[in-house]
């Protein structure tokens, strides 16, 4: 298993199509130093400014697969 240190650096854009949210970000892609006697993880550190812009925009677009499903779906 490999895993990352990941860094999100800026949200370029969101769009959601069949039935996946995409996203195009900045990023600078590490791999992770495990220490002995950890669970390797990947972990993903941001700004608070990113973070905010990140959650914002997965609103946006959660809230636009909603309106989209049918009656029958909620």
């Amino acid at each position: 298993m490999k895993t990352y240190d990941i860094e999100l650096q800026r949200v370029k854009a969101m769009s959601h199509g069949n039935g996946l949210i995409l996203t195009q970000i900045d990023a600078l892609v590490l791999p992770a130093a495990t220490a002995d006697g950890q669970s390797p993880t990947t972990s993903l550190a941001m700004t608070p400014d990113t973070a905010r812009v990140l959650q914002a925009l997965l609103k946006t677009q959660l809230a636009e697969l909603d309106r989209r499903k049918g009656r029958s779906q909620r």
